[in-house]
């Protein structure tokens, strides 16, 4: 099926309509949030880290932030926006990452990874070939996640300051 030039712009324009209305959405959320910049942002960092760290989420967010006494709202909102959507990147990333620090080889634990999920059973969770396969996976997701949960820090901080920036001025 081969399609027309103006349906691909006609879908293009949706897709970045959608895209912007999804960011202008979470500009509005965040600046309604009535937080220090400081706990927002680590709120959302903290989100970000347990969102893309698997069988974490946005439970693990919301105790983990009430715990800590930081922003539940954005670290709910950091995890939501993370967990599942980019899973596909952050695995392929983790195993890179994780199969460099450990030494180990990339195809093989992206195999036998694929493998264990596929065929997941809770009794073989433990057993030494499992461990050598999780063992530079989770080490890569962690430092994958850590990576994204400091970056979505610093830029959150920045924008929350630039929004009560904004909202000092007009007023």
């Amino acid at each position: 099926m081969v399609c027309s030039p103006l349906y691909k712009d006609i879908m293009i324009n949706k897709i970045s309509k959608r895209i912007s209305q999804f960011f202008k959405w979470l500009y509005i959320k965040l600046a309604k949030i009535n937080d220090t910049p400081q706990k927002i942002a680590l709120g959302f960092g903290l989100g970000v880290f347990l969102g893309i760290i698997p069988f974490a989420g946005p439970i693990a967010a919301l105790v983990l932030s009430s715990f800590l006494k930081i922003n539940r709202a954005s670290a709910l909102l950091g995890s939501l926006l993370t967990n599942t959507w980019i899973s596909i990147v952050t695995f392929m990333l983790a195993v890179k990452v994780g199969s460099a620090v450990t030494g180990a080889d990339r195809q093989s634990i992206s195999s036998s990874w694929t493998e264990l999920m596929t065929h997941f059973h809770w009794g073989n969770l433990f057993e030494l070939a499992v461990l050598k396969i999780a063992f530079p996976v989770m080490a890569g997701y962690f430092i994958v996640s850590l990576a994204l949960a400091l970056s979505a820090y610093v830029v959150m901080f920045v924008v929350i300051k630039y929004i009560n920036k904004r909202r000092q001025a007009a007023q």
